[in-house]
Parts: structure tokens; C-alpha cells; sequence
């Protein structure tokens, strides 16, 4: 009940996610662009450093270089709960790092 040995990681966004553990949300770059939490594996010690705001895979570098980037097959996920109709949307947004918008501010 207190959290210390558990953490919430992920390059998505959560609702409730606070509270009494750790989080580190929208992580960037994101998986699906090649970030490092593609590479994390089940078992691995991650460290969660909320003073310095930082996250690290406790691996070894040769093996976490070696690691192949995993991205999820989301090709079955293309009907219903509304995913037609945000269809666009999704093909149009930025990353979370450039504020997830499907506007281009910078042109």
C-alpha cells in the first residue's frame, strides 16, 4: 500500500494515475518511435529517480543495445469503440513531447 518497490512507466496517457505510487507518464520518445521503453522486458529493475527526473533500465549496455526495439501490433485494432471516427486524429498527432497536438504550430 505504500509503493515503494512499484512504479507506473509508460508513453501513454492515464487517467488516475496518481496517487500512491510512483509514475513516470508520457515517457518520450515514445515506443512506437523507437524510444528505450521499447526495450524494457519484463523483469528488468528500473530505477525511478523523482529528484533528478530521470528513468533507467538497470542492464547491462551490451545486452540493452543488442535488444530488438518492440512496438505492439495494433493492426486487429481497427473497428469499433469509436476508432473510425478518430481515425484521422490519430494519424495526425504529434508526440507527447511536442504537446500531442494535430496542429503544426512551427509552419
Amino acid at each position: 500500500d505504500k509503493g515503494f518497490k512499484v512504479a507506473l512507466l509508460t508513453d501513454g496517457r492515464m487517467s488516475g494515475a496518481s496517487g500512491k505510487v510512483p509514475a513516470a507518464i508520457h515517457l518520450t520518445p515514445e515506443a512506437c518511435h523507437g524510444g528505450p521503453i521499447a526495450r524494457v522486458k519484463n523483469g528488468d529493475v528500473i530505477r525511478v529517480d523523482s529528484e533528478a527526473g530521470t528513468v533507467e533500465a538497470l542492464v547491462d549496455a551490451a545486452e540493452w543495445e543488442a535488444r530488438e526495439v518492440v512496438t505492439a501490433d495494433l493492426s486487429h485494432y481497427h473497428e469499433g469503440l469509436g476508432r473510425e471516427l478518430f481515425a484521422s486524429l490519430r494519424g495526425a498527432v504529434g508526440t507527447a513531447d511536442t504537446g500531442a497536438s494535430v496542429f503544426d504550430f512551427a509552419a
